[in-house]
Formats: structure tokens, C-alpha cells, sequence
């Protein structure tokens, strides 16, 4: 007996929420952003911010498994062109319930084959993976339990070395996973999922270990160091913030409309965020990826873990160099924006620049070694940000490995800085800040020698 059309009409509204759980089921999802925020917050050392988190989760083995390959099964018939038919069987010869057969498309490996050989040139290796061969090595044992798989009745396992492969190709050259597909001899959604899944692994195993913010003894190294370079004290490190583009979202889709990169380059553009702090060397201390694109820096940085720290008073005696951008607080140190500026003033500005010059290089060694950066992906945005993650992560390995990157691969660092409405917001930072001018002047540090 057929159902009532009602009942038809409130289940495709949700089930028993009806016209009001949708209207505000939908209300929901227009006040929060459609992606999670992932920071690298160590809740060894800090607070939990009140943040959309990424939570890791690790996906099921056998899930993974089912779905290594793109196959179709049936019952009989032969295999077209390109395809190679086998049987499903026991160890006795007969097949446990009816025998089933199983075609699977025969893709080449042989660029993997050729690149995985002792007698590939490192030279090679190292322009197709952003690294050599001992890092890529290094990279494969730290992620081997993490990522291996056993094999089936159906098939061999992919090797843990090929898998790792996929993900660091796919970041490094940002290619579509048609071409990745090709270049392994994997089906697309495979590769999809090693990308994914190698990612996760990196910012579960590795973030902790490689991106992390510096200890106290490393702190004052750190001070130091920024110190004899600029002359400016209690340095810790240099803040940034770049945008990543994104496919137009289908929930939220203002929040993350990159408003002035349309304006400049008459496009339109949808990006998130990525707020990273760096050392000396120019390698990740912080991150904070994923707030919507139309969101300026300073509502990013309140938004951060590294907010969460200051008010918990884990940054006092150091500062964090900005840019323009950036307000001025008891630990962030920003420029003097206005239009006319004194001698002490303007070589205050100099010395600032020199510092966050720091992780603006560190930014563009970060998207020219990881091209995935530089494009609209594939990735979902609720999965980009760990997909992100992972690029902090690898790069401040190969940083920390003295892998060196071609020139040719740099990228141009063009986001755009506008001043916060309230730009000022600490009367001692205000007073800290004339200090550290009026000595760096008076010091000869500015460049040029008043007196």
C-alpha cells in the first residue's frame, strides 16, 4: 500500500526535524565556515582554543582495501582491451561461496619502476620529489607503520615507499590525479586517497616532532640571533599570513571570497587562510590554516592558537614581527603605518622589514617547493587544511636537511596588506616600540649614522 505523500516530503526535509530542522539546519550552516581550522597547538604546553579543530582520524584498513583499485566484477564474459581477467579462489582450488571474476584496467608503472631504481640519477629524483633520495628515505620509515597496508586474497599491497610517493609527487608538482594516476599506475580514486591518507599521517606523526614553537632554550637562541641580525630584542620569530585558492565553495561561499585579489587581478578569486610564524632559518613555529579568505590578518591571528598562548601569558618578554597588517600588542611588533614618519620611525620600518623578509622568503620556498599551493586543488575543504599542514611540515624537513630548491621554482609572494581599524592596541607597546626606534637610531643600526 503506497505511503502518504507527506511523509515522502518530511523525509527528504530530514526526517522528523520537518520545515523547522531545516530551516535551521540551514541557518547553521551559513554562520559557520565550511572547512575546520587545523594549528599546530600543543596541549602539552598550552590550552585548548575554543576552535573547529581538525580531528584526525584514521581510516579503516579494510574500507581502504576494497577500494585499492578501480575494478568491476561480474559473472562472466570476457575482458575488454587493456584489461586482464582472473578468478577469486581458495587455497584448495575452489572458490569459498561461487567462483567470481574480477577484472582489473592494467595501468604502466614504469615511470615509478624507473624513478624507485639504484641507477636513477639523484639529480632526477630530487626535481621530481623536492628532495633527495635520503630524506625521501627518512620520510618513508618515519610513515611506514602509519601507512602500510597487507595484502588481500584479492591483491599485493601497495608498497609503503610508492605510497609516500604519491602524496610528496602530487604536493610538490600539483598535477591533476588523471596525470598522477598515469605516472603510477594507480586508479584516480587510489591516488586521492594516499594523498589523503599520507597527509594525515604526516600531521599526525611528524607536526609534533618538525613544526612545533621553540622551547625556552630554543627561544633565546632565537632572540639572539634575530637580534644581531636586525638589532631589535626579544625577537622569537616572524609572522605571516598568504592565502591558498580554493574551488568556490557550495556552503559560505562569501566568507570566502578573496575580495581584493579579484579587485587586483580582476578574477574572481575564493582562497583560506595560512598564518605561519618562523624562525631565524625560515622554518614553521606555527601555523594556523583555514579561516575563510575574506577574513583580514588580524581577525586570523585573534582567531589563533598563538593568541590562546599570549593570553595565557606564554608570550610575555617576546615579540612576534608583522607586517602593516598585524595590530600593534604586547607581543606583536608592527610597523609604523602612518604617512609621515620620523628619522627614528622610518629606520624603525627598515629593521621590521628585514625581519618578516624572513618568512616572506620562507613563503615563497613553501609554495615554490609545494605547487599544490599555487592552484585550485581537488581537496575538499574540510580536508585542505591537514592537506596544508602537511606542506608546513615537509617543508621545514627538507629545511632542516639542507635540501636546497632551483631557483626557477621560487613563487612571488603578492597578498595584499590592508591596515586594521584598530592598529594600536597596547599604550606599553606604544611606548616599547618608540624605545626600540630611538635606539636602533641612535645606535647606528638603521644603516645610516646620524650623529
Amino acid at each position: 500500500m503506497p505511503k502518504p505523500a507527506t511523509a515522502n516530503r518530511r523525509r527528504k526535509r530530514g526526517g522528523g526535524g520537518g520545515e523547522g530542522g531545516a530551516a535551521d539546519e540551514q541557518a547553521s550552516s551559513k554562520r559557520r565556515p565550511a572547512t575546520s581550522v587545523l594549528t599546530s597547538l600543543d596541549v602539552n604546553d598550552a590550552p585548548r582554543p575554543e576552535l573547529p579543530l581538525f580531528q584526525l582520524s584514521r581510516p579503516r584498513q579494510q574500507a581502504e582495501q576494497d577500494d585499492e583499485e578501480e575494478e568491476v566484477t561480474g559473472g562472466g564474459g570476457g575482458g575488454g582491451a587493456g584489461s586482464s581477467l582472473s578468478s577469486v579462489v581458495n587455497g584448495h582450488g575452489q572458490s569459498p561461496h561461487q567462483q567470481r571474476r574480477l577484472w582489473v584496467k592494467d595501468r604502466s608503472r614504469a615511470w615509478w619502476e624507473q624513478c624507485s631504481s639504484a641507477d636513477y640519477p639523484e639529480a632526477d629524483f630530487r626535481s621530481a620529489f623536492r628532495m633527495g633520495r635520503a630524506t625521501f628515505a627518512m620520510l618513508c620509515d618515519a610513515l611506514g607503520a602509519a601507512v602500510a597496508k597487507e595484502d588481500t586474497a584479492l591483491r599485493a599491497a601497495i608498497p609503503v615507499r610508492q605510497r609516500v610517493a604519491v602524496c610528496v609527487w602530487r604536493l610538490a608538482t600539483g598535477e591533476p590525479l588523471r596525470l598522477v594516476s598515469k605516472r603510477f599506475g594507480l586508479g584516480i580514486s587510489t591516488c586521492h586517497k594516499l594523498v589523503l591518507e599520507v597527509c594525515a599521517a604526516i600531521r599526525g606523526l611528524l607536526m609534533p616532532r618538525f613544526l612545533r614553537w621553540p622551547d625556552d632554550a630554543a627561544a633565546e637562541a632565537f632572540k639572539s640571533r634575530f637580534q644581531a641580525e636586525s638589532g631589535i630584542p626579544s625577537v622569537v620569530g616572524a609572522i605571516y599570513t598568504t592565502h591558498i585558492p580554493i574551488i568556490a565553495p557550495k556552503v559560505s561561499v562569501t566568507a570566502y571570497f578573496n575580495r581584493r585579489h579579484t579587485e587586483r587581478n580582476h578574477k574572481t578569486s575564493y582562497s583560506i587562510t595560512l598564518q605561519g610564524v618562523v624562525d631565524p632559518d625560515g622554518a614553521f613555529t606555527d601555523v594556523c590554516i583555514g579561516w575563510p579568505g575574506s577574513m583580514p590578518d588580524d581577525q586570523v591571528l585573534e582567531r589563533s592558537a598563538l593568541q590562546q598562548r599570549a593570553a595565557a601569558g606564554m608570550m610575555a618578554g617576546s615579540w612576534v614581527v608583522g607586517g602593516v597588517s598585524f595590530p600593534l600588542t604586547e607581543w606583536v611588533l608592527a610597523p609604523y603605518a602612518q604617512a609621515n614618519l620620523t628619522w627614528a620611525q622610518h629606520a624603525f620600518n627598515e629593521k621590521v622589514a628585514e625581519v618578516r623578509r624572513v618568512a616572506v622568503d620562507a613563503f615563497a620556498r613553501l609554495k615554490g617547493r609545494w605547487a599544490c599551493l599555487q592552484k585550485r586543488t581537488e581537496v575538499k575543504l574540510q580536508d585542505l587544511p591537514v592537506v596544508l599542514g602537511a606542506c608546513c611540515v615537509l617543508h621545514n624537513i627538507c629545511e632542516s636537511r639542507g635540501e636546497g630548491m632551483d631557483p626557477a621554482l621560487r613563487c612571488d609572494i603578492d597578498d595584499d596588506e590592508t591596515v586594521p581599524e584598530n592598529p594600536v592596541r597596547s599604550d606599553g607597546a606604544t611606548k616599547a616600540r618608540d624605545d626600540i626606534a630611538h635606539n636602533l637610531l641612535h645606535s647606528g643600526r638603521a644603516g645610516t649614522k646620524f650623529f
